[in-house]
């Protein structure tokens, strides 16, 4: 492992993607630390009536409608990987549907035996920054893989 881009060991790096600018960050850092090359599975995890991403800009949904869901799911996590392929991963995307989220996220990467799951996290509050989002948090507790949450600095 090389001292300035840690590697990750065996399975694809899974990035957390709900289209949001601290999502495209954590791909970002996660290119910076990793470096070139390495496989990314982009997972987009959806729930009917309940969105938990920015869809691309322009889509106008139902909720109550799942497959219109599930379409937006599956075009958020796209975009998410071709935001990893100008990274520098070589990148697939996943849109799956779960509840909650962070259940989604870790199925995924034990599903696919990932060596790290990278989430931004969604701070909330007067704390903001200290404290991590919900979801990167449930990500974090209930994983058995390597989480790397990033934050927004400033």
């Amino acid at each position: 492992m090389s001292s300035t881009n840690p590697t990750p060991e065996a399975g694809p790096v899974v990035f957390a993607y709900d289209g949001s600018e601290l999502a495209d960050l954590a791909i970002e850092k996660a290119g910076q630390l990793f470096g070139d090359s390495h496989e990314a599975l982009v997972v987009c995890v959806w729930q009917p009536f309940d969105l938990g991403f920015v869809p691309p800009s322009g889509t106008h949904l139902n909720a109550a409608e799942s497959p219109e869901v599930k379409r937006a799911a599956e075009l958020t996590a796209a975009a998410g990987a071709k935001r990893a392929e100008a990274a520098g991963f070589r990148s697939q995307s996943l849109a799956v549907e779960a509840s909650p989220i962070w259940r989604g996220i870790v199925d995924v990467a034990d599903q696919h035996d990932a060596s790290v799951i990278v989430i931004g996290s969604h701070s909330r509050g007067k704390f903001a920054g200290a404290v991590a989002g919900s979801v990167a948090r449930a990500v974090a507790s209930n994983s058995r893989r390597t989480v790397l949450i990033t934050h927004r600095h400033g």
